[in-house]
């Protein structure tokens, strides 16, 4: 039986985010937290973006800590891009 069925869309949502921030981890760490904040603002919709920040509200949110760095870059849904 496939197992991500049982996962909730905040499970998922968070691998993707893990999954970015491992891509850029590799690189210095201005340049990985400007990687994974363009790469949300970019490709996630904005329902997905909501969903971020409400998981970003939780304190043991199975984040990594680029990620979580990265959200003061991550335009807000319903926000005027700078």
């Amino acid at each position: 039986m496939d197992n991500d069925n049982h996962k909730t869309t905040a499970d998922k949502l968070v691998y993707m985010a893990n999954q970015i921030a491992t891509f850029f981890h590799t690189q210095p760490k201005d340049e990985a937290v400007e990687g994974v904040s363009n790469h949300i603002n970019l490709f996630w919709e904005s329902r997905m973006r909501t969903q971020l920040f409400i998981i970003l509200e939780k304190e043991d949110n199975g984040l990594d800590p680029l990620v979580i760095e990265a959200a003061a870059h991550i335009r807000k849904p319903g926000s005027v891009p700078a």
